[in-house]
């Protein structure tokens, strides 16, 4: 399913594949790699909170800010919430970047390989093959609480709105 007039990068309109999700649905499954090169699937996070950061890319500065927005937020979290950052950037340069940059605390992912997470929840890009900027929050359910795809990729989600989600949720 193609579907267009949801995002813009530099005002240029582009095209999302995938289904669109609502909140109240059914958090669809996925299968990204881990920094090792380790498959990990929504199963790996049961009975946590997701709150699920997506950047185009890691080495570009509004993702740069955002991955360390959400692994800063991390630390301030109950050990049920599990935060994860998934790009289409590879494995190693995933790896490169948070040992650098000192990202501990969110765990980042790579969907390069399948696209699995970006085709399964409507973010992957046509004409680009990366994913578009958005935080979706799925509770201990899998039941999705939280959606922002953010409308121009060069802008940064709205953190506050998603922290407040997360806290509703976390009460």
């Amino acid at each position: 399913m193609e579907r267009t007039g949801i995002v813009t990068m530099k005002g240029k309109p582009l095209t999302l594949i995938g289904e669109s999700l609502s909140v109240g649905d059914k958090a669809p499954d996925f299968a990204v790699l881990d920094q090792t090169l380790a498959t990990k699937t929504l199963k790996d996070f049961e009975g946590r909170i997701k709150v699920i950061s997506v950047t185009p890319s890691l080495d570009t500065p509004v993702c740069d800010l955002q991955i360390h927005w959400f692994n800063e937020d991390a630390a301030n979290q109950p050990d049920d919430v599990a935060v994860l950052n998934i790009s289409m950037d590879l494995p190693f340069a995933i790896k490169r970047f948070c040992s650098t940059k000192g990202i501990e605390r969110a765990v980042a992912l790579s969907d390069h390989r399948d696209a699995s997470f970006g085709m399964n929840w409507g973010v992957l890009i046509k004409e680009l093959r990366l994913l578009a900027r958005a935080v979706f929050i799925a509770d201990k359910d899998d039941v999705i609480r939280y959606i922002e795809i953010v409308p121009e990729a060069t802008h940064e989600p709205d953190y506050e709105k998603a922290l407040q989600a997360l806290v509703k949720i976390i009460r």
